[in-house]
């Protein structure tokens, strides 16, 4: 299930196969570490994009088929050789990484849905890849799945994302806070109105309709990664329903799983819905 700091990777899972463990780990520090570049500590904009760019140069040596020196490469690089990961997928992580640094407003969903595309949906591909699962369909649910994630994570993190940094970064689309007439001022001030709860309504379903999208995936791959996805699904389900639950007041109740959520995750890996 989804950790706390990179968020929507599930990291050495006990679902998942143990022979995948230490790939899976390998990607996830790549993506970790370069998620603190852009999100963490006071570092100047031209500090962080400096430091994004020793990992676009170590990406570079992997596909000019020249030596890795950075520690995080040295453990990457076997299994994107072995596996045959597209590159492409890692270069995007750093593109949505690299504009978290110099971005913090969406003007509509299109430009939001793009951000997601590389921010969160090569994790999914990747992790495709690793199993050997990377049809166009199953590509195509787990890039549901992905998006849907983010987006819930963006929901439950509406208060702390707006106040972070000079401008606060915000990810609701601004045509949507527009037509809901909800203002930056009010999210600041953790106003909790109707239209407030309104658009949130309008986010969490959208977010939710995308992973029952993607969710036919996690019945049709086999074994261990089947589950693994189930459960990740049943999760951001879940977290989606307590976000609702507490009438969208996520200044003061962000949602998150908790022990006594897991017997019902734990269910939804075996019984196929309806």
């Amino acid at each position: 299930m989804p950790v706390d700091h990179y968020e929507n990777f599930p990291v050495a899972s006990f679902l998942l196969p143990p022979a995948l463990r230490g790939p899976i780990a390998a990607i996830y520090h790549f993506a970790r570490n370069a998620d603190d570049f852009a999100d963490e500590g006071s570092a100047p904009a031209e500090v962080r994009l400096a430091q994004l760019g020793t990992y676009r140069a170590e990406l570079d040596a992997i596909a000019d088929k020249k030596p890795t020196l950075h520690p995080v490469f040295l453990a990457l690089r076997p299994v994107i050789t072995e596996y045959q990961l597209p590159l492409r997928l890692f270069y995007d992580l750093l593109d949505a990484f690299s504009q978290d640094v110099v971005k913090d407003r969406y003007a509509d969903f299109a430009e939001l849905a793009d951000y997601c595309a590389r921010s969160a949906n090569p994790i999914g591909r990747l992790l495709l890849h690793l199993f050997g699962q990377s049809s166009a369909e199953q590509l195509q649910q787990s890039d549901a799945i992905c998006t849907a994630l983010q987006l819930i994570n963006h929901w439950q993190d509406v208060g702390i994302d707006a106040i972070k940094g000079d401008a606060g970064r915000i990810y609701l689309p601004q045509d949507e806070l527009l037509r809901f007439k909800v203002g930056e001022d009010e999210i600041r001030q953790r106003v909790i109105s109707t239209n407030w709860q309104n658009l949130m309504k309008f986010q969490v379903h959208r977010a939710r309709d995308l992973m029952l999208q993607g969710a036919p995936l996690g019945w049709t791959l086999p074994g261990r990664f089947g589950m693994e996805i189930r459960a990740i699904v049943a999760g951001g389900l879940c977290v989606a329903d307590k976000l609702e639950a507490c009438n969208f007041d996520v200044f003061n109740n962000r949602p998150t799983l908790k022990a006594c959520d897991w017997p019902m995750i734990f269910w939804a890996t075996l019984v196929r819905p309806l």
